[in-house]
């Protein structure tokens, strides 16, 4: 009889980089998280995580995006999208640290939209987002020439959705765009077709696309594919000048992972089921859903369901498993659309022994992590912030 031989294998960078063990450089700015972290196993996390932040008091202001664990949530003051948390930081002036759980674009717009005194941390700088990555300052510079070559950029206005770097914002700001949320995306569009004739969508194209098809009335002719890694973009110029919506090639990969397959599944399975699913999932998954909105449009359509509904959610795992904690109680079912576990990989980089890290040092009186936007690129930004908050 032959022993079994362990296999040789090696990890991946990018099984690494998901486990936490590892950083990636390329993840929007910097990873490095100096000093020691507690033990994920030292049975006093939740204690010194109370302790710090009492110690801390008012000093300190802790925001939790609905995607980050529960371990983290625990400890948070308020909790919301990216945008409402940004405004929520930026209404509690006498807060000197905004500690954001989330990730590193949501840390950026608390930074562009708080006071200089205060100081914004990310308790992981690994804690990047897949697409806000999907378009750099320089991918976007490259295209806005293509558009020029073609002869539309004159008649172009950026739209940026709030999942962006700050240079993409600041790009948007500069170029005469707006920002958008989920939740506004028509409204921005809207604006944006009013100052010009064509909109550049950056950087998720399944949001954008969803808004101008499904809620504007536009046919999926008038959108076109922007692929920053093929020359011109992969298009020609007769294709951009025809165009109503140039599309980014960007995505999230959490929402994109769901499929027609994954409703007709959760149909079968549970009759009378109401699919309901965030806008960044596909436009052949928006067509198939009941119901289509952002994270708050999700909650507030479960809070307003009747006693025996059954839901199956497609958005990040860690919210769609504490609704449907929240709402056993209300005898509302509550599942996750897909078969596939799928956590926010970078979202979840944000743990308990990083907070407590995060809360100890400041309570100590050592500034971990701070997010600071330059100077320039804050006022471009935040203009394009701006004009979103003027929209009606």
């Amino acid at each position: 009889m032959t022993t079994a031989q362990p296999l040789d294998v090696q990890p991946t960078p990018l099984a690494l980089l998901l486990l936490g063990r590892e950083a990636d450089p390329k993840s929007e700015r910097g990873v490095e998280c100096p000093g020691d972290l507690p033990s994920p196993s030292d049975p006093d996390l939740v204690e010194r995580a109370r302790a710090a932040k009492e110690k801390l008091g008012d000093k300190v202001f802790i925001l939790g995006h609905h995607y980050q664990r529960d371990e983290v949530i625990e400890f948070a003051d308020v909790t919301g999208d990216s945008f409402k948390l940004a405004k929520d930081a930026a209404a509690k002036p006498e807060a000197e640290y905004i500690v954001f759980c989330g990730v590193h674009f949501m840390a950026e717009s608390a930074d562009i939209l708080t006071s200089d005194d205060q100081k914004v941390v990310l308790p992981d700088l690994a804690a990047g987002c897949s697409m806000a990555d999907m378009a750099t300052a320089e991918q976007v510079a490259e295209c806005w020439d293509v558009l020029t070559e073609a002869g539309v950029a004159g008649s172009t206005v950026p739209v940026s959705y709030m999942n962006s770097s700050a240079d993409i914002k600041a790009f948007t700001g500069k170029h005469g765009g707006t920002i958008c949320t989920s939740s506004n995306a028509k409204k921005a569009l809207e604006w944006a077709f009013e100052q010009g004739e064509k909109v550049l969508f950056l950087p998720d194209q399944h949001l954008g696309r969803n808004t101008a098809v499904r809620d504007m009335g536009m046919s999926l002719d008038d959108c076109v594919l922007y692929n920053p890694h093929k020359p011109n973009g992969g298009l020609t110029a007769e294709q951009l000048r025809d165009a109503k919506m140039i599309l980014w090639r960007g995505h999230c990969s959490v929402h994109g992972r769901f499929s027609v397959d994954s409703v007709n599944d959760v149909r079968a399975r549970i009759p009378g089921v109401n699919v309901l699913v965030h806008p960044e999932c596909k436009h052949e998954v928006v067509a198939a859903a009941d119901y289509v909105g952002s994270t708050e449009y999700i909650i507030k359509a479960l809070e307003a369901a009747p006693a025996g509904s059954k839901w199956a959610i497609g958005t990040e795992l860690n919210l769609v498993r504490r609704l449907a904690n929240r709402f056993a109680a209300e005898d509302k079912e509550v599942v996750f659309l897909d078969k596939t576990v799928c956590f926010c990989s970078t979202m979840n980089r944000i743990d308990l022994p990083h907070l407590v890290w995060t809360l100890e040092s400041l309570a100590e009186g050592t500034l971990v992590n701070q997010i600071q936007v330059d100077k320039e690129t804050e006022s471009f930004a935040k203009l394009a912030l701006e004009r979103m908050l003027a929209l009606p």
